[in-house]
């Protein structure tokens, strides 16, 4: 039942945050479940309805979707549950992402849902800080929910260099991008009145 009452909340609500994923809505389904699963243990998600985690953990993840390229790879900082990486990945096939968790037992989760949602070609864990991973070599770094994000943030910053930022936060987060002269766009995300993707003007190109 938590199952059809997401994919009917995915359905209704995909136009307004401006996705198209009937395609997509039975493996965004199977992560729901694997959320539900091991959740109790891991507290990935703080406990919400099936509505309210499609549409403030699957849609709202999936308008990074807009400022990533068709086969852009991208580096996501403080996976936790898989989020915004995971969808993303789900939707987009030509997408590939590095996912940096530094707890172990959610690193772990994290390589049990891309292995069971079949995208582990494209997707790989690391059980690191961001700052003792390589960024490497691709062009744009996401976080969602990065313990003490504000405090880390400086380092993040610096850890990124010019590749482009997609970060999603409320009017603190907002503040500090701009006392860091950060060059921004920002994107409300639908029915909400205050939580922002936040993204830097591209600086880096392949």
């Amino acid at each position: 039942m938590n199952r059809d009452y997401l994919i009917a909340t995915l359905r209704e609500n995909q136009a307004i945050f401006g996705v198209q994923i009937d395609d997509s809505l039975d493996q965004l389904a199977n992560y729901y479940d694997l959320i539900l699963e091991h959740n109790p243990l891991l507290h990935l998600v703080a406990p919400c309805s099936p509505d309210e985690f499609a549409t403030r953990h699957i849609l709202e993840s999936l308008t990074m979707l807009e400022f990533l390229p068709t086969n852009a790879t991208f580096i996501d900082v403080g996976s936790g549950g898989g989020m915004p990486a995971i969808p993303c990945l789900l939707v987009r096939p030509g997408l590939r992402a590095v996912l940096v968790e530094s707890k172990a037992k959610k690193a772990a989760f994290l390589d049990t849902a891309i292995r069971k949602l079949d995208i582990e070609k494209r997707a790989v864990v690391e059980n690191k800080q961001f700052g003792e991973t390589k960024v490497g070599d691709v062009q744009f770094v996401s976080c969602r929910a990065l313990d003490k994000f504000t405090q880390h943030l400086p380092r993040l910053l610096k850890w990124a260099g010019k590749r482009q930022l997609l970060l999603f936060g409320g009017l603190t987060l907002q503040g500090l991008l701009q006392d860091y002269h950060v060059d921004l766009v920002q994107k409300l995300m639908p029915l909400s009145e205050r939580r922002y993707l936040f993204v830097s003007k591209p600086k880096y190109r392949n």
